[in-house]
């Protein structure tokens, strides 16, 4: 589809080895294949990645290996990661975030952020079950009968969702709790219980993403999720906000509350976790419960991960590249193209401007 586009395709020795995908595979399809990281930076024009260039301490950093005047498009954070914006800046690098794509109907196709999403939430589920030490569906049986897990699903976005969907599949008892009263009816019509909190604030953020709620209110929905909490087999929370740390809402206390062998899941962990005993990356143990803190739950499921995650990338490329000029050429009055770009030719252009709300009549 690249080369439809008048593109030449070079590609990382190895990138699709994990995925089941060879270099054969990708010289097949007309790609060219570069030895390393190194050599592929240094002749793109245009890099597409997973994940955002790396920063290690005690080396060259791949922002700095990037063509001057080059492109980036992949998953940059730009909330959380300044200096790496900053020396892509240096390189007067046009510089698109996956992580950024407005979440309006016109973009789904692009949404990287809910395409992964989905994944993850399916896969906290099983690695939910994989260390809970007992089935997640009820038994009937001759020695007697047990009772279905009871599952806490603490935000329900993609996915939020997507793990509701998967826990009820496997025969659990599900809850979710939301700040946006909106997801009630899709939560519900997976069969799920939705936990209603009385407080006089909507989580609505911009382009349809959560937001971030007051001290007040984030205690009593901390107060909330810690009551059902206790009485949960499994707790996965999944609550981010774009450009902000992820916040507590699953407290030390409540943990401490739950009973012995009981799950957490914190797929905020990447951006410091719901739970304030997360570890990025690990499985620890704390007061008897197993805290779940991975951050490659995609991936686990790499085949279909990689499959969707191209697909998006290849839409925000061919929706941003101008096949005439030979290059990425931005439309700043475009909704799509705003809200993705954080440097177009080295200028800082995130966050986008926000739309003033209309006035009530």
């Amino acid at each position: 589809r690249m080369r439809k586009l008048g593109l030449e395709v070079v590609v990382q020795a190895g990138a699709g080895e994990a995925a089941d995908y060879s270099d054969a595979a990708y010289m097949e399809t007309g790609a060219e294949i570069a030895a390393d990281a190194a050599a592929l930076w240094g002749q793109a024009d245009i890099v597409l990645k997973v994940r955002a260039p790396s920063m290690p301490p005690d080396g060259p950093s791949e922002a700095d290996l990037l063509k001057e005047g080059g492109s980036l498009i992949g998953f940059v954070w730009p909330g959380q990661n300044k200096e790496l914006v900053e020396r892509l800046g240096k390189r007067k690098a046009t510089v698109l975030a996956m992580d950024a794509v407005p979440r309006i109907t016109r973009a789904q196709k692009m949404d990287a952020l809910s395409a992964m999403a989905n994944l993850v939430g399916y896969r906290a589920v099983i690695e939910a079950a994989n260390s809970l030490g007992r089935v997640m569906g009820g038994q009937m049986t001759a020695a007697g009968r047990s009772a279905p897990a009871n599952v806490l699903i603490v935000g329900a976005g993609v996915a939020g969702l997507a793990a509701i969907a998967a826990a009820k599949g496997l025969g659990a008892t599900v809850k979710a709790f939301d700040t946006r009263p909106a997801v009630r009816e899709q939560v519900e019509s997976l069969g799920a219980t939705f936990l209603e909190m009385k407080f006089e604030e909507s989580g609505e953020g911009e382009g349809g993403y959560a937001k971030e709620m007051s001290e007040a209110f984030v205690a009593a929905e901390q107060a909330l999720i810690a009551q059902h909490a206790k009485a949960s087999d499994v707790v996965i929370t999944t609550a981010l906000v774009p450009g902000r740390p992820a916040p507590v809402l699953l407290t030390s206390g409540a943990v401490v509350s739950m009973a012995a062998g009981s799950v957490i899941v914190d797929l905020a962990a990447e951006q410091g976790g719901n739970c304030p005993l997360t570890e990025r990356d690990k499985m620890v143990e704390k007061f008897g419960k197993k805290i779940l803190g991975f951050t490659d739950l995609p991936s686990r499921l790499a085949r279909q991960a990689s499959d969707l995650y191209a697909m998006t990338v290849f839409n925000l490329l061919e929706d941003v590249y101008d096949e005439k000029a030979g290059k990425i050429e931005l439309d700043l009055e475009d909704e799509v193209h705003r809200g993705t770009v954080v440097l177009y030719e080295g200028k800082l252009l995130w966050p986008p401007p926000t739309k003033p709300r209309p006035r009530s009549a």
